[in-house]
């Protein structure tokens, strides 16, 4: 009997440590194709995971979080959106999901990964993965001091957390 060969997923390299991501393109094809497009135009290299809520979720894919960039963290995004694809898929610990404002196919660039159970998000935010490694860097990146960003919400982390790279790594 043969192990059956890793699928297509995301290795998601950060000044923490590494996570991978196994895709759900059953349920949210058109989010996994377009998360996939911009790892490989390098579109994350250099971002920064911009909001920490522990026991919520971890938030990256914002342009404006790159070293020189002016704009504020959390309102940039890749100059399109794309159509949310709601699904079963809950939002428990360990699942990545797209990153909106309030209107429902808003979300172009920016994802979170779950650092608890956010079920009262599901059928409302696109999840279109799961953390299959890493999670021992979700926790210390989850549970890292944060402090007061430009809303008022203590979400903002203290130290740089960067996205160094993201790499699609092909079904074997």
């Amino acid at each position: 009997m043969s192990t059956p060969a890793p699928a297509e997923h995301a290795l998601i390299k950060t000044s923490y440590g590494d996570m991978t991501i196994a895709f759900w393109p059953d349920v949210a094809p058109k989010t996994v194709e377009n998360f996939k497009k911009l790892a490989k135009e390098k579109f994350y290299d250099g971002t920064a995971f911009h909001r920490v809520i522990k026991g919520f979720m971890i938030q990256g894919g914002c342009p404006n979080t790159r070293k020189g960039q002016s704009g504020m963290p959390g309102t940039g995004g890749p100059g399109h959106t794309i159509k949310a694809e709601f699904n079963p898929k809950s939002h428990v610990r360990g699942v990545i999901s797209m990153a909106r404002s309030a209107h429902p196919d808003s979300a172009g660039s920016q994802f979170f990964i779950c650092h608890g159970d956010a079920k009262f998000l599901d059928r409302q935010y696109t999840a279109f993965g799961e953390l299959v490694s890493g999670d021992d860097v979700l926790e210390r990146i989850a549970t890292m001091p944060t402090s007061s960003g430009g809303g008022g919400e203590k979400s903002t982390p203290i130290e740089r957390v960067e996205v160094t790279s993201i790499t699609i790594v092909p079904a074997k």
